[in-house]
């Protein structure tokens, strides 16, 4: 059931990965609830090639690759692929929103959104919420958590948790 299902958006992602990353805490709480109620996550190739970009110019290579790692080797994201039809989709909304600073990205997540009906949305991102879709990690909102800064690496058990298909 699509209602079940949340889309990770990048700053979701980041802010789940980065714990210097001023949502990180909340994100965490977030996340933790969101797999307590058995909600889906899903994503698309895009965001997965936004985010491993940004941890590699912002952390390193080694960061970028256990994200990759990490989102293979899951059974609780499932990745959408994109394909020709969703393409030109995403490419319409692009179009047609020239009034919005929407990414390609943030369309192509839009697209997936509406055909699988999600509703909801893993992110700070305020476009999400332009374009109709519930944030579920708003701007703003924090919780007190933990001092540490840098970055969550895989052996790091405040990262997105994400069950992985092979032992490791």
């Amino acid at each position: 059931m699509a209602l079940a299902d949340v889309f990770v958006d990048t700053a979701g992602f980041l802010a789940l990965w980065d714990a210097s990353d001023e949502h990180h805490a909340t994100a965490q709480t977030i996340q933790e609830e969101l797999t307590r109620n058995r909600r889906r996550f899903v994503t698309s190739e895009y965001v997965v090639d936004e985010s491993a970009t940004l941890l590699l110019i912002r952390h390193s290579h080694s960061a970028a690759s256990d994200f990759l790692d990490t989102i293979e080797r899951s059974e609780a994201l499932r990745l959408e692929w994109v394909g020709p039809e969703r393409f030109h989709t995403a490419a319409s909304l692009f179009r047609k929103h020239a009034d919005k600073e929407w990414s390609f990205t943030d369309c192509v997540s839009f697209a997936i959104m509406r055909e699988l009906r999600i509703r909801d949305c893993f992110t700070t991102d305020h476009h999400f919420k332009q374009a109709g879709f519930s944030v579920l990690l708003r701007r703003g909102q924090r919780r007190e958590g933990s001092a540490r800064e840098g970055l969550c690496r895989g052996d790091n058990t405040s990262k997105f948790r994400l069950p992985s298909r092979a032992s490791p």
